[in-house]
C-alpha cells in the first residue's frame, strides 16, 4: 500500500457523512468532504507526515476528491518546507492553481511558499503578475510569517501595484498582508494607506483592524 493510499484508507475510515455536508455548505458546494473536524485529521495525519517524496506525496492527495487530503497536502508541505527549493515553484504553483480555494491557497502561501522564497523573492515578482488571481493573492501574501524579516518596500509595491484590483480575495490579501505587517511596524503601514487613499475601503479597513488611525495600541 502506498502512502497515499494508506492515508486515504485511515481518512475514509473515519468519514462521517453529516458533518462533510455542512463542510460541503460552507465551503459553496465546491469540494466533496470527508466530514472530518480539523483535530481529528491531524491527529489521524500523525503517522504519515514523513513520506520519502513529500512533493509527489503532495500532489496524489491533490488528486483526490474529498478536500480534507488537499489540507493534509498543505499540512505535509509546511512540515517539509524547509527541504523545498526555488525549483519546486512551478509544482507549487500547479497545487495554488488546481481546485484553488482560500483554504489550500492561504495555508501553501504563507506556509510554503514564503519559506521557499526566503532567501530569494525575486520569484514571486512574476507570480504578482500573473494572469491567476491565487497566484498574485499567494505572491501578495508568502510574507506573512517575516515579521522583523518582512521585505517592506516588495510588499508596498505589491499592494500598491493592485490596490485597484477588483476580486475581492487580492482586496482582502492586500489588507490581511498590510494588516499582519502593522505587527511589525504600524506606523510604516498607517503612512502606506494616508499615502494611498485609493486604496479599496476592505483593504483599508483590514490594515488598520488593529492599530486604527491614530497611534499604535499598546
Amino acid at each position: 500500500m502506498t502512502e497515499p493510499d494508506g492515508i486515504a484508507a485511515v481518512f475514509r475510515e473515519h468519514a462521517a457523512p453529516g458533518q462533510a455536508a455542512a463542510m460541503r455548505a460552507y465551503m459553496r458546494d465546491q469540494f466533496e468532504f470527508l466530514g472530518l473536524p480539523s483535530p481529528l485529521r491531524r491527529r489521524l495525519a500523525k503517522p504519515f507526515l514523513d513520506p520519502e517524496h513529500p512533493l509527489q506525496a503532495a500532489l496524489a492527495c491533490w488528486a483526490m476528491p474529498e478536500r480534507e487530503f488537499q489540507y493534509f497536502a498543505c499540512d505535509l508541505l509546511a512540515r517539509h518546507a524547509r527541504t523545498l527549493t526555488p525549483d519546486d515553484l512551478p509544482v507549487l504553483k500547479t497545487l495554488i492553481t488546481t481546485k484553488p480555494w482560500w483554504d489550500t491557497v492561504d495555508a501553501l502561501a504563507a506556509n510554503v511558499v514564503g519559506p521557499v522564497v526566503r532567501n530569494d523573492q525575486t520569484p514571486m515578482d512574476a507570480w504578482v503578475e500573473d494572469d491567476d488571481l491565487w497566484v498574485v493573492r499567494t505572491a501578495i501574501l508568502h510574507q506573512l510569517r517575516y515579521k522583523a524579516a518582512t521585505d517592506a518596500g516588495r510588499l508596498f509595491a505589491y499592494t500598491s501595484h493592485h490596490r485597484h484590483h477588483q476580486d475581492f480575495f487580492i482586496r482582502k490579501g492586500i489588507g490581511w498582508a498590510l494588516r499582519e505587517y502593522a505587527k511589525t511596524d504600524p506606523d510604516a503601514v498607517r503612512r502606506f494607506v494616508a499615502d494611498h487613499p485609493d486604496l479599496s475601503g476592505l483593504s483599508k479597513r483590514e490594515a488598520l483592524k488593529n492599530i486604527g488611525r491614530g497611534g499604535a495600541h499598546p
